[in-house]
């Protein structure tokens, strides 16, 4: 009797033991091929580069490297002494057109309120009018230029177009510069965002609204956020548009087939925004509607089913020390 409850608690032992395996693996296949998560994911944000509207040379830098501004403010001057001028001039031929106007208007005026028995030509009429309106062009001509050395004027000084960083600064006074031309990037710290690249058969579990948790590498701290949306599209290598402009498809296909990477944006909750640097790793888990933490490393899935296995055997044997 002691030997055939020997063999059933051998055959139980190892039936569970089969069990907890194949449970296991189950478990773990769903976490490594279709389980929404990716360490191919990047820190994003958009980059405003900054260059001047107007040439000259560079008086005063009021920002340094790396260094946080608010929209609005002044991040370097331009010498104003050209505009000051091209200004006054524009202001000076104003005051002339002006009076012009105001003479032609006259002329106008005068010719048109003769009395019916003075003889005024057709042609002297038609040159009062003519000349009034060339005045009255001249005039609108002058407030354009008026207003134009008034932006330049203005454009001398360049601000900041977002909140943000300055980033990879090198200007410095004296440095001649041109229309146009990027002097420094302004990293615009209200775009910061995580992108992950997923496996295209993992984006059937993936929704906008999902919960997400990000881990930056090198740190174990954990940034929540929200997926926003999924790419709609990516780039199609194996097509192309020949010089005939029909579909160009390569004629190769390669047995093993490796799954797309699909970009998915995801908006972070303000919480740890400050530690996000552009460009850096991270690795992202989408939680789904049923929140859970995210493991540290892969590697705690099979911790966990050896604990299982270890716990069965346990019921099965008795407490053993190789589960402690």
């Amino acid at each position: 009797m002691k030997a055939v409850l020997n063999s059933l608690r051998r055959f139980s032992l190892t039936g569970v033991v089969v069990l907890v395996a194949l449970w296991a693996g189950y478990r773990l296949w769903d976490y490594y091929m279709d389980a929404p998560w990716t360490r191919d994911g990047h820190v994003r944000a958009d980059v405003v580069p900054i260059a001047p509207d107007v040439s000259g040379f560079v008086i005063e830098v009021l920002v340094r490297d790396n260094q946080q501004v608010q929209r609005g403010d002044v991040l370097f001057r331009i010498d104003r002494a050209r505009y000051d001028i091209a200004l006054k001039q524009a202001e000076a031929v104003l005051l002339g057109k002006r009076a012009m106007l105001d003479q032609a208007n006259a002329d106008l005026k005068r010719y048109s309120a003769l009395t019916p028995g003075v003889v005024v030509s057709t042609q002297r009429m038609d040159q009062v009018i003519a000349i009034q309106g060339s005045a009255q062009a001249a005039h609108d001509q002058a407030v354009a230029d008026l207003g134009l050395a008034k932006l330049n004027l203005e454009r001398s000084e360049v601000h900041a177009s977002v909140n943000g960083v300055v980033t990879n600064m090198e200007l410095r006074p004296g440095t001649y510069l041109t229309p146009g031309k990027g002097v420094m990037a302004l990293l615009d710290s209200d775009t910061l965002r995580v992108e992950g690249y997923f496996e295209e058969t993992k984006l059937p579990r993936i929704h906008p609204g999902d919960a997400v948790n990000v881990r930056l590498l090198g740190s174990n701290h954990m940034l929540p956020g929200r997926v926003e949306s999924v790419a709609a599209g990516i780039e199609d290598r194996d097509r192309s548009n020949g010089a005939t402009l029909l579909a160009n498809v390569n004629p190769t296909f390669n047995w093993v087939r490796l799954a797309q990477r699909v970009p998915v944006r995801i908006a972070l909750d303000s919480t740890g925004r400050n530690e996000l640097v552009a460009g850096a790793t991270a690795t992202v888990e989408v939680l789904g509607s049923a929140p859970r933490e995210v493991r540290n490393d892969a590697q705690d899935k099979p911790k966990t089913s050896q604990r299982l296995a270890c716990l069965a055997v346990q019921a099965a044997l008795g407490p053993s020390s190789l589960c402690n």
